[in-house]
This record gives C-alpha cells, structure tokens and sequence, in this order.
C-alpha cells in the first residue's frame, strides 16, 4: 500500500489507460493532511488510528488517543497491577482517630500539648491534648490497632499497607487536594489518572480511561479542576459520572423536551459535528482540545450503549448489594458508587477516583472537622467505612484485587490537640495514607509520626513518593514517564519520589 507520505506526487492509472501526470492544481491531488482527514475519518479510520496507536505507530498526540506508551516504551517492567481506584476524603480525615494509634496522646488527654518549639496552627491556638473519642482495637491477623470509628475497613487490616508519615506542603484545602492528586499546589498539572490515561491508555474502547465519582452533595475544594488532564492532551482528562442523578452524564442523550431528534437526525448531526471539527483542527495541527473533542464525540457514540449497561445494578445480587451498604440510607451513594467504580473497574478502566466529602459550607459534609469533631467525622465514616471495606472484599472475591490497587488518601490529617474543645485543627506535618492489592503487601505500616501523632518522625514521606510506588505497580518508571511542556521534561512526581519497596511485595 503506497505510504500517505507519497501522495504528493500522485498519479492515477486505470487498466484501459496510461498513466497520465496530473498537474499541481487538479482537484484529484491532496496532501498527507486533507488524505488522512479524507480517507481515516469514519469509524474505520479511527478503528486503525486506535490499532496504530496501540502500535506506537502514531505521532505523539495524533488524535487525542496516543497515550504516550510508545515514546516511553511502556510498560517499563512487568507490571504487577492494571488498574487503580482512588477513595478521596475531602476536608482532612484525623489520622489520630482513624488508623494511627498513639497510647501517649491517650495517656495525655486533657494536658497541656507541648511538643516543643512553636506549633503552627491553620486558624486556632493550641488547645489541650484530645484522645479519640472512639476506642481503639488490634485488627486481623497482624494485630493493627485501629479505630472504632471505621470497624469494616478494620477488618481488612491484613490486605492494607498503612503509610503514617505522610507529609503535605501546604495546610490549605484546595492547594492541599491538588498535591495529592497531581504532585503540585498550583493549578494547571495532570492529575494521577490522567497520567495513567497517557501511559497506558484504554483496556475499553467503549468507556473513559479515567472516571471519576463525586459526592453527591457537591464538589470538594478546586471542583472538576482536581481531575484536569493539566497540560496533557485533553482526551486523558477525567470524566465525571454523577451516579444516582437523572442525567449521570452531562449531553450523553438528548433532553426529553428534544422530541424532534431522532435517532437518524441525532447520527446525522453527529457526523457533520464530527466534518466540521475535522475541517477546523487539519488548520490548527498540535490543538489537543479539538482532538479530544473528535475522540469524545466517537467515545460519546460507543457511551451511549454501554453507559446504561454499567449504571445499571439491578443484575448485582441482594447479597452484593447489601455487602455496599446500598439498602441503608447512611451508606447508600457510597455503597452505589463503590459498587460502580468496580463495575467500571471490571470492565477495563484504568482509574476510578471516588470522593468522600463536599465543600458546601455548614452543616459539615465532609471531614474537615473543626468544630466537633467526635459527630462529624462520624457521619462522615458512617457512610465510607462499609462501603470502602466491600469494594476491598469484593474485588477480592472476585480475583480483581491480585492486580487492582486501592488507595485511600486525604489531603492532610489533623491536630492532636484539641480545638475550641471539641474540634481539632488541620496538620500537614503527618498523616496516613493506605494502599491495598495490585502487589502491595497486606497487614503492614510504613513510617511513623511522633507521640503525640504530630509530626512525621520515621521515613517522611510525600505524594511523590505513592505516586512513584503506584506507577511502578503498574509498570512504569516514575522518572521516564513523561511529557515536553514549556520546555521542560514534565513528569507527575516531579523532581522527587521514591518507590516505597518496603510495602510492595
């Protein structure tokens, strides 16, 4: 087959003539650009950018589906996960009541908290020592000691790999959410999944790469900006399902008020969006936004039919249904999103992020627990800790937990000490983070925060260093996958990272 990169100089010859040489302006010679837009933009053409792509015989961003893996040569080593799904708790889940036991900071309630040096508090003074207001139990057969307050994640205790010296740069939710999600504080950087997404592309042609499940009651700080693709090309930003809602995602279908399109008009549409996108981006080579827009208008096509079909749980058992949560009403948008995300999971999509809580002011909906922290961080625990605990159980049950990586993160933790007498303010200086499946050791804890569960005293860890230990379960080397942004060799743990060897097996 004559390569496109020849067409310049083309010439047309039939069985009954000669060949005849065409002239620079006949109307029958195109060039590369006008061939590929001409001859590979219906669905066979996007099915062989896809098979090329999957090749690595694309260029970088041809398309919006090229996901970098040939230019990085992935996977880097043999993976031991394919897929991750991250549980978001928005507003700073309190390590010291949750999974990082400390009999001293027991011992001292109500003393005076003097760690030594000045305490930097986010908008208080320091208030005398709190204890949790739960108490604490060893769980599993590694005897972890945890919390009261989330008993069913308790009891996976020994498929969980604890990280308790966890540090944040800043003591502000929004900068805060975005380190934990893309490595900065600043706006404008790919999130994890949407590194992912450019790594190792789709396992599903049918679904997103990267979806994302918000809290039904509202966005945590920085809204859908927490799932940017940042600099990368637009296809590999997150897409959000509003699960539960009537319209779970934005212009899938038409409105019901829409009677007069059809589904031949809808096509029809459709494919002279699709004409006019393709006119408009062979003038404005590079422009990933139109790329993404061609892709997401064919992904939308392919949604249409599977979307429905991975929503729908009325083919989950009572049993499965009742391990979420979902007949209850405290556990039930979680259970139902848990029990989504492994739908989604199951069916070839490589990151899910769930969130935990909302920034809509008072009451609190989410952990950021200033005020009274023994019931809001209980309400908040009652609706994650079942649900959190089943997707563990039951991508277990199911053999997906072998190569799916569970990680439970929260932007930061909060102060040991008390706060107004019953809140406790925010801390960056250490937290917990855990990880579960996909190759991570079970029943283990890494790290350490002081006595008074302060401060990060033993392996101070970051994001980068969980981002490197992820990218490397899934078969990537965090300091070759990259992207040439502004000049600079871009990477999602940016100048820092450290596999965490000692909880991967």
């Amino acid at each position: 087959m004559t390569s496109p990169s020849h067409l310049h100089a083309a010439h047309v010859c039939t069985s009954q003539q000669r060949p005849v040489a065409l002239g620079a302006d006949d109307p029958r010679i195109v060039d590369r650009r006008e061939f590929l837009w001409r001859f590979g933009g219906g669905l066979g053409g996007i099915a062989l950018a896809w098979m090329l792509g999957r090749e690595g015989a694309l260029a970088e961003g041809s398309a919006g589906i090229i996901t970098g893996a040939n230019a990085n040569r992935l996977p880097h080593h043999v993976p031991k996960a394919k897929r991750v799904v991250q549980l978001f708790m928005s507003g700073a889940a309190s390590q010291c009541d949750t999974f990082d036991y400390k009999p001293q900071l027991i011992a001292r309630h109500g003393e005076k908290f003097d760690p030594g040096g000045k305490v930097e508090l986010f908008q208080s003074d320091p208030g005398a020592c709190m204890k949790a207001p739960w108490d604490w139990k060893p769980r599993g057969e590694c005897g972890k000691m945890i919390s009261e307050l989330v008993p069913h994640i308790g009891s996976c205790a020994d498929d969980i790999a604890f990280v308790h010296s966890m540090i944040s740069k800043s003591n502000v939710h929004g900068p805060a959410t975005y380190m934990q999600n893309s490595g900065f504080v600043l706006p404008g950087f790919p999130n994890m999944g949407a590194w992912i997404s450019y790594g190792l592309g789709s396992a599903n042609q049918n679904l997103p790469t990267f979806v994302v499940l918000p809290d039904v009651r509202g966005f945590a700080p920085n809204g859908p900006s927490n799932w940017s693709n940042g600099f990368l090309p637009a296809a590999h930003q997150g897409t959000m399902i509003r699960v539960g809602q009537p319209n779970p995602i934005f212009n899938l279908f038409p409105p019901e008020s829409a009677k007069f399109i059809t589904p031949e008009s809808e096509r029809e549409g459709l494919e002279l969006i699709q004409a006019l996108n393709r006119n408009y981006a062979a003038t404005r080579e590079g422009d990933s936004r139109l790329d993404a827009r061609i892709a997401s208008y064919e992904l939308a096509a392919r949604l249409q039919l599977s979307a429905p079909e991975v929503l729908d749980l009325r083919g989950e058992t009572e049993v499965t249904k009742k391990l979420y949560g979902i007949g209850h009403e405290q556990t039930r948008d979680m259970g139902t999103r848990c029990l989504v995300a492994r739908r989604l999971l199951e069916r070839g999509v490589r990151f899910v992020q769930i969130w935990s809580g909302a920034d809509n002011g008072f009451p609190r909906r989410n952990w950021d627990s200033h005020e009274d922290l023994a019931k809001d961080h209980l309400d908040m625990a009652s609706s994650m800790d079942q649900p959190a605990a089943a997707l563990i159980k039951d991508l277990k049950a199911r053999g997906l937990l072998d190569d799916t990586i569970v990680l439970w993160t929260t932007e930061f933790g909060r102060m040991p000490c008390s706060q107004g007498g019953k809140g406790r303010d925010h801390n960056p200086f250490g937290f917990t983070n855990w990880l579960a499946g996909g190759g991570i050791k079970g029943g283990v804890s890494y790290g350490e925060t002081d006595e008074w569960s302060y401060k990060a005293s033993v392996h101070p860890t970051y994001c980068y260093d969980i981002h490197a230990t992820i990218l490397h379960q899934l078969g990537i080397d965090h300091e070759k996958l990259t992207y040439r942004h502004n000049g600079v060799d871009r990477r999602l743990t940016d100048v820092h990272g450290e596999v965490i060897r000692e909880i991967v097996a």
